[in-house]
């Protein structure tokens, strides 16, 4: 990857472009499945989202591989998306940017407060 592909972020949207061509591709419920868990990882992303691309692909080939075995998403996944997206971003309550920029804020204004 080149400088101007990681200003711009084309290298992610060219990989993106690839998980929904390659995610088309899954049987209707897999594909549900593929949508609930995208969006329910990326609270969990950095700044720029490049640490979820090896997490996302991961899961697409595990939802290919099901799909493959006549396995059905309940049984893969289970019925807790938000908690596998959990388990997969890292533990329970694992920090996301938000949490990052919170605590950054709020020792900003202690430190102007003089706290």
């Amino acid at each position: 990857m080149n400088f101007y592909e990681r200003i711009t972020g084309s290298d992610m949207t060219r990989e993106w472009k690839t998980f929904e061509a390659r995610a088309k591709k899954l049987p209707a419920d897999y594909q549900a499945a593929w949508e609930k868990v995208s969006l329910n990882l990326w609270p969990n992303a950095d700044f720029t989202g490049r640490n979820l691309m090896p997490i996302l692909d991961g899961v697409l080939g595990l939802l290919e591989e099901a799909a493959a075995d006549g396995q059905s998403v309940q049984e893969v996944l289970g019925d807790d998306i938000k908690g596998f997206c959990s388990a997969l971003a890292g533990e329970e309550g694992a920090k996301s940017y938000r949490d990052k920029w919170r605590k950054q804020l709020n020792n900003n204004i202690a430190k102007k407060l003089g706290k």
